[in-house]
């Protein structure tokens, strides 16, 4: 399957990769970042630098990969755990513009697939209806909504201490995307047991 990976050097994407890639896809991974892209090279992905936020460009990107699926895990969350609320306007457009523009990109590719990823935990408040938007979004486009618990494990706001249910160690949480490349549209909840 060839699939674009939006979000492709983010803490759950740089773990997806190397797993798409050893399952034998073709994969496009895509990053903001210029100084990224010998990262995902290294993983076996073809390396894209475009900005979800430029849609001709995104357009443009993903059309010429031309994927079977294309695979929403972008974030915009800040180093420190301690600013989420405070930059929490940048993470509500990425859910809101972002996958506007990521849905129109792959309907425009032709693309037949769509998997974005969202949370398994009650939003902080005034933030239920960009999460929700988000969702149907994707629902209407007959994609897979993939609603993780809080990541864990290296590279997450939780190293070296569990968060609060529902939780899922980051490693646990691209294992389990894996299977759902060919899942029905619909919402799958990835988790550890409570």
């Amino acid at each position: 399957m060839r699939i674009f990976l939006a979000g492709a050097t983010g803490v759950i994407g740089i773990r997806l990769v190397p797993l798409l890639v050893a399952a034998g896809h073709e994969v496009a991974g895509m990053t903001r970042s210029p100084a990224k892209s010998d990262q995902l090279s290294a993983a076996g992905a073809a390396a894209v630098v475009c900005d979800v936020y430029d849609l001709d460009a995104l357009t443009a990107a993903v059309a010429d990969f031309r994927p079977d699926l294309v695979m929403h895990q972008l974030t915009d969350l800040p180093d420190d755990a301690a600013r989420i609320g405070e930059l929490a306007d940048a993470n509500a457009r990425i859910r809101s513009e972002g996958t506007r523009n990521l849905l129109a990109a792959a309907r425009a590719a032709g693309a037949k697939r769509f998997l974005a990823q969202s949370i398994a935990w009650e939003p902080a408040a005034g933030r239920g209806a960009v999460i929700a938007a988000h969702e149907a979004a994707v629902l209407d486009a007959d994609g897979v909504v993939v609603k993780y618990g809080q990541f864990y494990g290296p590279g997450t706001y939780y190293e070296s201490e569990l968060p609060a249910h529902p939780r899922v160690h980051v490693d646990d949480a691209a294992a389990r995307t894996i299977p759902l490349l060919d899942a029905s549209s619909g919402v799958v909840v990835i988790a550890d047991a409570a």
